[in-house]
């Protein structure tokens, strides 16, 4: 998110794209068939890309993880993201240029999302600073984070709901995972992570609702009592998944940090996937 926060940038690496509706189509027999760099930017001239490709196009080593036309590597103490892609319908333009992003710690721990470890969570650089400079009208500096996200299921095979938030405080990151699985138990998640690379299990505060989304997903995060969360800046929004900028209040500091709800029952829906299809394009091939 940019320090103004008038505009930010997602960027998600997908093996087995769990949002993409030809990888639910295949039956989900060969992720690395389903592979994706998905990048999308925030405020201004803000483009979607998304493309599902085939196993041709996936490259990968212990530093770079490379898909078609973009990758994402490590060198030496940053992450480098390179970015040649297609943006979807209805703005449809070239999205090209880099992200820089420099962690001010790594930390290594895995935390699990389900009982018996079938999803995990893993915030390798919740605190960090990055540098964009995309086309078309994407360029500043901000505040930035880094996870990995690892699963043996189908999301929606095991989840009803979650949320997740990384907020700014106590000058480091407070991270929220608030899950509510399919037989009915819940999940719940709150780490603040410490620049000196200390990481601490915090009590949260309430869970609290706040306005749904223009596709009226319920969305609720963590705030102090009396505290209504609201957003600050609309992110992605799709009929089973929101991203937004939300101030919260956390042991009395207001901040504002990226959130994201995604309703499974949603997602499992059969009528959804032609729609999806129309902003996920599917590239087979691929030449290096």
């Amino acid at each position: 998110m940019s320090d103004d926060g008038s505009r930010a940038v997602s960027v998600i690496g997908f093996i087995g794209s769990v949002f993409s509706p030809w990888y639910r189509w295949s039956g989900r027999r060969d992720p690395q068939n389903h592979c994706c760099i998905n990048v999308v930017t925030y405020g201004p001239k803000g483009r979607f890309t998304m493309t599902d490709r085939g196993r041709s196009a996936l490259r990968q080593s212990e530093d770079v993880f490379e898909v078609g036309p973009s990758s994402i590597r490590w060198e030496g103490d940053r992450l480098l993201i390179e970015v040649n892609e297609i943006s979807s319908p209805p703005l449809i333009s070239r999205v090209r240029g880099t992200i820089t992003l420099h962690p001010e710690a790594l930390f290594g721990q895995t935390h699990n999302l389900t009982p018996d470890g079938s999803h995990s969570w893993q915030p390798f650089a919740p605190i960090a600073r990055i540098e964009v400079d995309l086309s078309p009208g994407h360029r500043w500096q901000g505040h930035g984070y880094f996870d990995a996200n690892f699963g043996t299921a189908a999301l929606e095979d095991d989840f009803n709901y979650w949320t997740w938030g990384r907020f700014p405080n106590r000058g480091g990151a407070t991270c929220f995972y608030d899950a509510e699985l399919r037989d009915g138990q819940t999940q719940e998640t709150a780490l603040h992570f410490h620049p000196d690379g200390r990481v601490e299990e915090i009590t949260p505060p309430p869970l609290t609702r706040f306005a749904r989304s223009r596709w009226a997903v319920r969305r609720e995060t963590r705030a102090d009592t009396g505290f209504r969360p609201r957003q600050e800046l609309a992110m992605l929004d799709a009929p089973f998944y929101t991203r937004a900028a939300v101030r919260t209040r956390i042991e009395g500091v207001e901040s504002v940090g990226v959130h994201e709800a995604l309703d499974l029952r949603r997602y499992a829906q059969p009528l959804l996937k032609p729609m999806l299809a129309v902003r996920v394009p599917r590239r087979k091939n691929w030449s290096f």
